[in-house]
């Protein structure tokens, strides 16, 4: 009987002869690793590393945005991201939710890379599963992407701008980037190496959250002056939740259960592990104390910085990546920022900037100098593509990256500049002053800790002074808060 239900099952339409049920598994259980490092991973993270009085609305700021770029995404982006070619840098976009479209093989039709005089050097990419799991898969980067570039803005942005904006950045920021360098766009086929979103997802971030903290402006002086995170131990489980679930990120990339997929998890962690360590031993040299907070970013830096040469690089380059993700951004962070005045200035509540900005540039840059020309052949549409350690075309590579970084950059601090220009037509980027004084409370009638008496709101008649600066609304009378 088993052997009867097996055997009606292989033979069912819904197992097509192109399906891999393996390639199909990994890639669902990769989407699942990168939406988890989301929600709930950046939603603890940011409501944890956070002034008590902004956690809910840090945590909500992420929940927000995950949910967003998924209906954005299926409705348009993801054509836009993945589909037919429009412009060099942009697909035409349409919806992703037919299932004539979401049942049939996966493929990206303009990725086919040709030779100069016209003959296919590299086929169309076509992975064995439906384009349903394609579409996922991408959808969970679109979202961390917009989540990570948050980390600039918590503490003081309008969370109704904040909801205006998101579809906004989705459609006119990351589909760009995301069609030039991995849906089968210019830089694609000028052959630029974005193994898994150094460019795509965290310097477009980095850079993105930089000039919407600009915009935005910043936090209240109280706030800029103490900030201290409310829970560190729930940051340390968000920030465990994000190294992990970068297992999906870089072994997902492949779009393949192959041998490459395993070199790349393997070297996320051999980076990420470098760097946290070489971070924490620069806070105890200059500071003579370990932070925590400094160990996750650390982590983070190295995360980002092999992430666009994951697949492409030797355990070896993966060490020396760590090393210079931990000290790098360490530098600009630590040191330069307090120097630089244009840093400074800006508002960067979480350091996107240097921990993702920095490290995915510094990431795209070394990619050029480590990619072993074997790993380049199991992944890239280039033939002969390698690092400028291997000789050959190497040297030319390390241009590429920088001109395909340089790209980022500009397209997403002028394009982020006009979205926020738009949006401010409509609604104020910025919180009044009365929400940045009280919080949570304020903006959302709700606050992270239940910590006095039966679980209702600071009253100071009942529940005495404490010592933190946060500043309550005095409970109305006649009215029950429901927990």
């Amino acid at each position: 009987m088993a052997s009867t239900v097996s055997v009606a099952y292989n033979l069912s339409a819904s197992v097509p002869d192109w399906l891999n049920k393996g390639d199909n598994a990994w890639q669902m259980i990769a989407a699942t690793l990168v939406g988890l490092q989301s929600v709930p991973g950046l939603v603890i993270l940011y409501g944890s590393v956070v002034k008590k009085k902004w956690a809910v609305n840090s945590a909500f700021m992420a929940l927000y945005a995950f949910a967003a770029v998924v209906l954005c995404w299926v409705i348009w982006a993801y054509k836009m991201s993945f589909g037919d070619k429009l412009l060099p840098f942009w697909g035409k976009g349409g919806p992703a939710l037919g299932q004539k479209y979401l049942l049939k093989q996966s493929a990206l039709p303009a990725t086919t890379h040709y030779h100069k005089d016209g003959t296919v050097e590299t086929a169309m990419v076509t992975p064995f599963y439906p384009m349903a799991t394609m579409v996922w898969f991408q959808c969970v980067f679109a979202a961390i992407t917009v989540i990570l570039l948050a980390g600039s803005l918590l503490g003081r942005m309008n969370i109704r701008a904040w909801m205006m904006f998101v579809p906004l950045w989705l459609t006119f920021c990351y589909t760009v980037g995301a069609f030039s360098l991995w849906g089968g766009g210019f830089l694609f086929h000028w052959g630029v190496m974005d193994y898994s979103g150094g460019y795509v997802i965290h310097l477009s971030s980095g850079i993105a959250g930089f000039t919407t903290a600009y915009w935005v402006g910043p936090r209240s002086t109280k706030d800029r002056e103490r900030f201290p995170p409310n829970n560190v131990l729930l940051m340390l489980a968000g920030a465990g939740l994000l190294w992990l679930g970068w297992a999906g990120f870089n072994g997902g990339d492949p779009y393949a259960a192959n041998t490459d997929s395993s070199m790349a998890v393997l070297n996320t962690n051999i980076c990420a592990a470098t760097s946290l360590l070489v971070w924490t031993w620069l806070d105890v040299i200059f500071f003579k104390k370990p932070s925590v907070i400094g160990a996750v970013q650390g982590m983070i830096t190295g995360l980002v910085c092999i992430t666009p040469a994951a697949g492409l690089v030797q355990g070896w380059a993966a060490i020396v990546m760590g090393i210079l993700s931990g000290s790098v951004p360490w530098f600009t962070m630590m040191i330069l920022h307090k120097r630089w005045t244009l840093l400074h200035h800006i508002d960067d509540t979480l350091g996107v900037f240097h921990t993702h900005a920095v490290a995915g540039y510094l990431g795209g840059i070394l990619t050029g100098i480590f990619a072993e020309p074997e790993l380049c052949s199991l992944f890239l549409p280039v033939t002969n593509s390698r690092g400028a350690v291997y000789g050959g075309s190497g040297g030319i590579q390390v241009l590429k990256q920088l001109a395909g970084g340089a790209f980022i950059i500009g397209w997403n601090a002028v394009v982020t500049s006009i979205i926020c220009l738009v949006v401010r037509v409509v609604l104020p980027l910025r919180m009044p002053e009365e929400e940045l004084l009280i919080g949570d409370d304020a903006v959302h009638g709700e606050e992270a800790y239940a910590l006095w008496g039966d679980g209702e709101k600071y009253d100071s008649a009942k529940h005495g002074l404490y010592s933190d600066d946060t500043q309550h609304q005095m409970p109305s009378s006649g009215t029950t808060q429901v927990v």
